[in-house]
């Protein structure tokens, strides 16, 4: 018997790959054709506002570019002119402060400049400084470095050198500036100082020294004006101290030129004892109470009698009780006797400096032996000459402290 047979039915056929994929995108495009056919507007009005929306945006940000380029150009621009205000204020004032530098200058040769007078005091101001900078910016003293330029050209330099450049210069000269005010203030004391110990030496002959304020004609002066701009610069009134200072110089020197025609020399060389002095005293002939208007000098007989101080000769004669007597008129109002002389060595008229000699000692006239008779006298009232004799030691004592 045989086995049933069985026919082997064929299997279905797949559809081939490429053509799903085909039907897919059919569907896909029929889909979106479906889809930009029914929202069609509302695609393209999306579009077009992304669009709009990137070129706004765009369009923004090159507005901010250009307004920061905008910015940053003015701001350059208002810095360079800010710079260049502050470069310009800067050299006007370094400008003012070398003005100030030759007055202040000025002012110290005149304060440093020894005087030939018999009453001038002596100078102890410090004298200027070697090496370092002589109150000019740019002008070193001797025995200092050369400077450099203060302020180089800007276009050769960064806007930040040019600022650090710029802060540096200011700060050299308020130093500066703070330097001269020190200067001027040490100036006008040593000048303040001159003047009160002048008043003092005169003070102490016993004349008031307001009696030559007008006595004394000042020095010749003169020149262009060139003003200085104190307040200008940081209201510290420097032209005002500068004033100031020159006329306590002035004041100064006028006085020295006082003191220079007082009778403080000594009017016999060497250490002079003096036998009978100035006021009360028992008269030597009548041994009654009498006033000795001078002092009386011991000396060798024929020992050179000298002026005390610079004047004109206006008796050179016997004259009584003085026997052989010079008279030296020293102007304000002093004078000065010379009695009991040897020998008279000047004539009326003539001019004569301190130390000159005007005659020898001798015991001429009301005189009891050889010895010098010494008067000095304002407005014709006889005063005692040891305050003229001490206080011109003073002066001798303070000079060879100085030396």
């Amino acid at each position: 018997m045989h086995p049933p047979k069985f026919h082997m039915l064929p299997r279905p056929r797949r559809p081939a790959p490429w053509l799903a994929a085909g039907l897919a995108l059919a569907l896909v495009w029929a889909l979106g054709a479906t889809y930009l056919i029914v929202f069609h507007d509302d695609v393209l009005a999306g579009f077009v506002a992304r669009q709009a929306a990137l070129r706004d945006a765009y369009e923004a940000r090159i507005g901010e570019l250009q307004d920061r380029l905008d910015r940053d150009r003015r701001d350059r621009v208002g810095s360079e002119a800010g710079l260049a205000e502050r470069v310009a204020a800067a050299l006007e004032r370094q400008a003012e402060l070398e003005r100030r530098t030759a007055a202040l200058g000025d002012l110290e040769r005149q304060a440093l400049s020894e005087p030939s007078t018999t009453g001038a005091l002596p100078d102890r101001s410090d004298g200027p400084r070697s090496g370092g900078y002589d109150g000019l910016l740019l002008r070193p003293t001797e025995g200092a470095a050369p400077a450099r330029s203060a302020i180089e050209p800007l276009p050769r330099r960064s806007a930040r050198e040019a600022e650090t450049g710029l802060i540096r210069l200011e700060a050299r000269l308020d130093g500066l500036q703070a330097a001269q005010g020190e200067r001027l203030a040490r100036l006008a004391a040593r000048a303040g100082d001159a003047v009160r110990g002048l008043r003092g030496l005169i003070g102490r002959t016993g004349l008031d020294p307001d009696r030559f304020d007008a006595a004394v004609p000042a020095a010749g002066l003169g020149g262009p004006l060139v003003p200085l701009n104190g307040r200008a610069l940081d209201g510290s009134g420097f032209a005002e101290g500068l004033a100031l200072a020159r006329r306590t110089l002035d004041d100064g020197e006028r006085l020295r030129r006082v003191a220079a025609t007082l009778p403080l020399a000594r009017p016999i060389r060497g250490a002079s004892i003096v036998s009978s002095p100035f006021g009360t005293r028992l008269d030597p002939f009548t041994r009654g109470l009498a006033l000795h208007t001078g002092l009386d000098l011991k000396a060798e007989y024929g020992e050179p009698a000298r002026a005390t101080a610079p004047g004109r000769v206006v008796t050179a004669e016997a004259a009584g009780g003085y026997g052989n007597m010079v008279e030296i008129d020293h102007g304000h109002g002093l004078t000065t006797r010379f009695g009991h002389l040897a020998r008279i060595g000047v004539r009326p008229g003539q001019r004569v400096a301190a130390g000159d000699v005007i005659g020898s000692v001798g015991s001429t006239g009301r005189s009891t032996g050889a010895h010098l008779h010494y008067e000095t006298r304002i407005d014709g009232a006889p005063v005692d000459p040891q305050r003229f004799l001490d206080a011109g030691a003073t002066v001798a004592t303070a000079r060879l402290g100085a030396d």
